[in-house]
């Protein structure tokens, strides 16, 4: 059975995971490099990673049909904190966060994998257990499929949240793409998102947030507040070129002028003293990651496991574009990092359980391997 989930196991996705999570080092290196405040952050960062590759073998070795199980668990408990944390105080704009003795934990994090486990399981159930002419059990599932996301959108908005919150709906987006659902109903959910941009704006949104979202559409606004952060993103990756600046000599990263540079704007980083050539890499690297999970989201043995597959691409997805997009200045600024590349404990644990059931997956694509 060993030889078999060895042989079965897609490798090109973990060597993916390897070199990301080999440039972030460099990068976090390097981002701290010129401070005494994070300075010994890659350390932590490899730390946090030799665990979690741990983790993400024992993943590898148990049998995902029992999944569903952890998945309810975790849901619960995530559910109950992402309420809790609403009441614990704010940290850059948002109470997203449990201090844990100087160990931040934000709960949204892991509530992506409980959301992917239990409306995997939902959709596989409603998919192949429901009777086509059973309308009424129909509509129960699915609704309950949405509500699994909806609830914890609706707390991490409370928070607010907005960027951790689109990570949701795209992952739900991705699964009930798999699942086959009408394109009637995407049109309807588009029109009924785009008559709410408003709403959300005028009557959601605080003066903070709004203020964002002008100076995305012109940092030139306030280019010495709201738009500091894309201004100096956009000259770090400019000033890189194609074989940028140098380890260590990059002057926006090296004289402080680039924010939150280890997390948010570690692809500022990478882009300012690697280049334009080392950037190409990992946004190659991230596009043949996803492609791959897409791979075996279409090879899994079961829709169960297809489901939490094509979740997860749908989560690497959006990190992927939304980072590397806020960066370059097409898109918002929000704090939603470059999974395996930003630093970060609550995100790097994510990633590694979301790329172990990937694995897990992959490697039992063959009835043989529960057989024997």
């Amino acid at each position: 059975m060993l030889k078999r989930l060895l042989k079965n196991t897609d490798y090109i996705t973990l060597v993916c995971v390897l070199i990301l999570f080999a440039v972030g080092v460099v990068g976090i290196f390097s981002a701290g490099y010129a401070t005494d405040v994070n300075k010994d952050e890659y350390i932590k960062q490899l730390i946090w990673f030799g665990a979690v590759f741990i983790m993400m073998i024992v993943i590898w070795c148990i049998d995902y049909n029992v999944f569903d199980i952890f998945g309810y668990i975790l849901y619960g408990i995530n559910l109950v904190l992402l309420v809790l944390v609403l009441f614990m105080p704010s940290l850059m704009g948002a109470n997203s966060w449990f201090n844990l003795g100087g160990m931040l934990y934000q709960p949204s994090e892991l509530m992506k994998i409980a959301c992917i486990i239990c409306g995997a399981k939902f959709l596989s159930i409603l998919k192949n257990n429901i009777q086509k002419n059973d309308k009424k059990k129909q509509i129960i599932l699915f609704a309950v499929s949405i509500l699994i996301f909806l609830i914890p959108i609706i707390l991490i908005v409370l928070q607010p949240d907005f960027g951790t919150a689109i990570v949701f709906l795209v992952i739900l987006a991705f699964m009930l793409f798999k699942y086959g659902i009408k394109y009637r109903y995407i049109f309807i959910a588009l029109g009924l998102i785009l008559l709410l941009i408003p709403v959300v704006y005028f009557l959601i949104l605080n003066p903070t947030q709004q203020e964002r979202i002008k100076v995305f559409i012109n940092p030139e606004l306030d280019p010495l507040g709201s738009g500091y952060n894309a201004i100096q993103s956009k000259i770090a990756v400019g000033a890189g070129k194609l074989f940028g600046t140098g380890l260590l000599n990059g002057a926006q990263t090296q004289y402080g002028y680039l924010p939150i540079k280890s997390s948010d704007f570690i692809f500022s980083v990478i882009s300012e003293e690697l280049g334009f050539v080392f950037s190409v890499l990992v946004v190659v690297v991230y596009t043949v990651l996803i492609i791959r999970l897409i791979i075996i989201s279409k090879n899994a043995r079961d829709d169960f496991s297809s489901f939490m597959v094509i979740g997860i691409a749908g989560m690497f997805f959006f990190h992927f574009v939304q980072n590397i997009g806020m960066t370059i200045g097409l898109l918002p600024i929000t704090g939603v990092p470059l999974l395996f590349v930003s630093y970060g404990g609550s995100s790097m644990i994510t990633s590694g359980i979301a790329i172990g059931i990937a694995l897990n997956v992959s490697a039992r694509k063959s009835k043989s391997v529960f057989l024997e």
